[in-house]
């Protein structure tokens, strides 16, 4: 019944889609429908032992010694077809993978029944004095030293089997802290058990009410046709159409900024020209008196006359060096230009931008026609949503949770009603562990007693006869010991056999198998477990072995979390696209769109008269403007020769003069030079006016330069970008706008294409997400049967076992160290006397008794 009820709520979660699609993700702000509301999952299917786990880890490397081989696929598939031995070496096979296991498990029965036997030969050996049983010791000279290695290496053995008994130890309560602490873990499993029940229908509405928000966005793109579609064909006239408008209108500027720099030239000019003009006439007054200074005949005396020479020669530097006024004007080319700023080419270029402005309006008023398919297409959509409601309330949604949460709540009611009673089994099991452990201890308290008590009571002066108590107590200890040995360790290894076996199978040919997930390609072996079916899995599922269906794959997509459809591939049950299939309906909406019909031939960019004036701007003549001619006299000085240096030379050669009326006219000179420099270079030089006319000239000549070249072929090229742009709305527009119109029709099927690929993806890896069943399988297998019980029993017979084995040395060792502990009735005695025995013999041959002899306690 169980079994039922979960196929038909993977069927039911399977309905929604019937095939998985790679992630699809919607363009950014195109739709959005949220998240699938979905829970956490409590359960971490994960085991973390602790420190006990560096036993666990030397325990896995002792199984991998003893059973190196790998995972026998092909006997364990026999063994489950019944096929196992029909074929020559099955038994050779599986002999050879057990090999480590039959030979231990031999060790270990040839321990269970030798041990008893030589332990019953031993005691009646000794009780017919032989074996040690006689109370007698030979004294030898290294007697010391073999009690000392004896004692060593019974304290050595002692001590491996303590680490044994408190590994074993250790793994008991290890298993029973986590057999207390599992009700935890089997609680949050059920939990999330009943999450994954109580999600999937609030998932599942939620994907079906998503379908309401693809259908009112592409109703409300249809409402908005003509402003969407305009846009649309507004963006890709666009990029043709604004470039070209960019292009006219920087022109228009460009025009206004020469307009500006001829004025601006023609100003500069005017201003440096009245400067220079003024400063020429100051130079050429100057250089005529001076010259007149000259020739007068003070000059003609033979100490003046090369100086005057000199100076003579020197007034050519007197002159203006920057001549503004043979500048040719720029008055023709200012005409022309004003002339054509006459017509405002801004302004029929944006009449151009507000006409192509006005496309989604064109476009809106001749596609009203369309608005009449919309209630069609909305009747359209709406039966849509109502058959994906109808078909999904017709599942038994309901009932299918209803009886697994029922059969979900008798499975926890019957955990945790047996769960005390595991408790209890569990607490026997502890129980009977401890005593084993115990019967260890024992053995261990008389040795280590034994040890003590002989060590600290020997005395190396006191003969065999003279011991004192407490060292033949320690030796009394030892036999017990070994006694005790004799009895316990056949049961301890009948423990040790059979959980070695036992536990050393599970944890080689489960656990390691399942976590390889080569347990899940036995289990996916075609025709294993059921002998007509391929695929059992698919065939429970779908009633169809042939579908590729494995336990490996639906494990491994589980623990990924995915969605339970994905992992089952449900889409083998149910076709979605079948119910959500619009292609049929989406016919006359295409139709309806394609035939759309949009002119956009009213639309002007620029008109003829605009085209003309910039032809006429091309014409205007700023070309032929000699910008070299003023360049070179803007960058030159205002004087040919600096007027300070020359006055001063001026001065230092009348200084060479005779005293009188020459030297000091000479000096006057000077001075007015020295004047004018003041009063005129230095203000043409440094003054604001002059200054700002300089650099205002040197703008514009270059500014109307950069703007000149080439300026012919500029125009044509904005005018050739203009009647392209025209063209291409007058002539190619429709095939724009019947690929726009595609677009917006992809656009609107796109929407539901969308919540398509969206409704796969929430199913694949949100919907039902099927991680509480991985969770379930890992729990029973990884976690309790491996984690507890494998790792713990495991561990308990490897502690076990190990101390058992060095019962055997021990025993050993405990016999021989106890001769020197006990005291003995009879010793070997040194005779002085030269009698060819070299002085030892028995003391009875010659009559001498043991003063201590009725004080000896008897035999063992």
């Amino acid at each position: 019944m169980a079994v039922e009820l979960c196929l038909l709520l993977l069927l039911f979660c399977g309905s929604t889609i019937s095939e998985v699609q790679p992630i699809y993700k919607p363009p950014p702000g195109t739709l959005d429908f949220g998240f699938v509301p979905a829970k956490t999952y409590d359960t971490g299917a994960y085991h973390e032992p602790g420190a006990i786990g560096i036993l666990f880890k030397i325990v896995h490397a002792f199984l991998y010694l003893v059973q190196p081989n790998t995972f026998p696929q092909d006997l364990i598939r026999k063994l489950a077809q019944q096929q196992f031995g029909n074929t020559q070496g099955d038994y050779q096979k599986a002999i050879y993978y057990e090999i480590g296991f039959i030979v231990s498990a031999a060790l270990g029965l040839l321990f269970i029944l030798l041990l008893p036997l030589v332990g019953l030969c031993f005691c009646m050996c000794r009780c017919c004095d032989n074996c040690g049983g006689e109370m007698h010791q030979r004294q030898k000279k290294n007697a010391d030293c073999q009690r000392s290695c004896f004692a060593t290496f019974l304290f050595v053995a002692s001590l491996i089997i303590s680490v044994g008994v408190l590994c074993a130890y250790a793994a008991n309560q290890h298993l029973t802290n986590q057999v207390r602490g599992a009700k935890k873990l089997v609680n949050s499993n059920f939990k999330d058990l009943k999450i994954f029940l109580n999600d999937t229908p609030a998932q599942i509405d939620y994907l079906v009410s998503q379908y309401n928000t693809t259908k009112d966005k592409a109703l409300s793109d249809l409402n908005n046709v003509g402003p969407v579609l305009g846009t649309r064909v507004q963006e890709q006239l666009g990029k043709e159409v604004r470039p070209a408008l960019d292009a006219a209108l920087t022109m228009a500027g460009a025009i206004r900024e020469t307009k500006e720099a001829l004025e601006n030239v023609s100003v500069s000019v005017e201003v440096l020209q009245e400067g220079t003009e003024r400063l020429h006439a100051n130079l050429t007054d100057v250089k005529m008196h001076l010259s007149n200074t000259l020739n007068d005949s003070a000059c003609n005396a033979a100490q003046a006359a090369s100086t005057c020479n000199i100076i003579r020669n020197s007034l050519g530097q007197l002159t203006i060096n920057a001549n503004f006024s043979g500048l040719p004007g720029v008055s023709s080319q200012l005409a022309k230009v004003n002339d054509v700023l006459k017509i405002d080419l801004s302004s029929l270029v944006q009449k151009g931008y507000a006409a192509f402005n006005d496309t989604p309006d064109l476009v809106v008023n001749q596609t009203k026609n369309i608005l009449s398919a919309v209630p069609y297409i909305k009747s359209v959509l709406e039966s849509i949503g109502s058959n994906i409601t109808t078909f999904t309330r017709a599942l038994p949604v309901q009932k299918i949770l209803a009886d697994l949460m029922v059969y979900l709540t008798q499975s926890e009611t019957y955990v945790q009603d047996y769960f005390p009673i595991v408790e209890q089994y569990d607490f026997y099991r502890w129980l009977g562990c401890l005593i084993l452990c115990c019967m260890l201890v024992l053995i261990l308290v008389f040795y280590y007693l034994g040890l003590l008590c002989g060590t600290c009571g020997y005395d190396k002066h006191a003969s065999p006869t003279t011991r004192g108590c407490i060292s033949n107590t320690g030796g009394n200890f030892l036999m017990a010991g070994v006694g005790f040995s004799f009895l316990f360790s056949w049961v301890l290894m009948i423990v040790v056999v059979l959980t070695f076996v036992t536990g050393g199978n599970v944890e080689k040919l489960v656990c390691e198998p399942f976590e390889d997930k080569n347990l899940f390609k036995v289990l996916d072996t075609p025709y294993l477990l059921n002998k007509h079916w391929k695929n059992y899995l698919a065939g429970i599922i779908f009633k169809n072995p042939n579908v590729n269906l494995t336990f490996e794959k639906v494990y491994s997509d589980c623990k990924e979390n995915k969605g339970i459809y994905t992992s089952l591939h449900l889409e083998h049950l149910f076709n979605i696209n079948e119910l959500l299939n619009i292609s049929m309906y989406t016919e006359d909406v295409a139709l309806k769109i394609e035939h759309i019909q949009i002119n956009l031939s009213k639309i002007i960019l620029l008109d003829e008269i605009g085209k003309e004036n910039l032809l006429n701007f091309s014409s205007s003549g700023i070309d032929g403007i000699d910008f070299s001619a003023y360049l070179t006299e803007i960058n030159k000085s205002v004087t040919k020769v600096d007027l300070l240096s020359f006055a001063n030379d001026l001065e230092a050669r009348a200084d060479q003069l005779p005293k009188g009326a020459l030297e000091n006219a000479l000096k006057g000179h000077a001075n007015n030079i020295r004047m004018i420099h003041n009063q005129q270079v230095v203000p043409l030089e440094q003054a604001m006016k002059y200054v700002k006319a300089r650099s205002t000239l040197n703008q514009s000549i270059r500014l109307l330069k950069r703007t000149s070249s080439e300026l012919m072929v500029k125009v044509k090229n904005v005018i050739s970008a203009v009647n392209a742009a025209q063209n291409l709305i007058n002539n190619n527009a429709s095939q724009v706008i019947v690929q726009e119109t595609k677009k917006y029709m992809d656009t609107i099927i796109g929407y539901f294409e969308q919540y398509t690929e969206w409704v796969k993806e929430s199913i694949s890896m949100e919907v039902a997400a099927c991680k509480p069943i991985a969770n379930v399988i890992d729990t029973a297998v990884d976690i309790f049967l491996c984690s507890y019980i494998a790792d713990s029993v495991n561990t308990f017979w490897f502690g076990l076992g190990g101390s058992s084995m060095f019962l055997i040395p021990a025993i050993i060792f405990a016999v021989k160290l106890s001769k020197y502990y006990r005291r003995m009735d009879t010793e070997d005695v040194y005779d002085d006397t030269e009698n060819g025995n070299n002085g030892y013999h028995k003391e009875h041959l010659y009559g001498i008794h043991n003063p201590v002899f009725t004080s000896s306690v008897e035999q063992w």
